[in-house]
């Protein structure tokens, strides 16, 4: 009978750990998505492509462009607002595709 508790106390404590490594590991594909996103510096609005401001007019008719940014990867993240007054963070490639993250 002993045997069978400290059988059942070593799997409950291996599954533990199992546990906290795999949280371990989500933790930091999370942190390098947010240093990813976060990587995007400040551009001048007349920097934007001409691809993505054409998919914006198309996949959002009236909306303008409040700030531009852009990563290494040639990836451009926008704050824009729309005619209704509300605001959104949209992502593109410089060839006017949207991306989502």
């Amino acid at each position: 009978m002993k045997k069978l508790f400290l059988v059942a106390a070593l799997s409950l404590g291996t599954m533990t750990a199992f546990a906290q490594e795999e949280e371990t590991a989500v933790q930091e594909v999370a942190t390098e998505v947010m240093e990813a996103q976060d990587a995007f510096a400040e551009i001048a609005l007349e920097e934007v492509p001409e691809a993505i401001t054409a998919a914006l007019e198309v996949a959002h008719p009236g909306a303008t462009i409040s700030k531009a940014y852009v990563n290494e990867a040639a990836q451009y993240k926008l704050e824009v607002a729309k005619e209704d007054g509300e605001t959104a963070e949209l992502y593109a490639d410089a060839e006017g595709n949207w991306i989502e993250m």
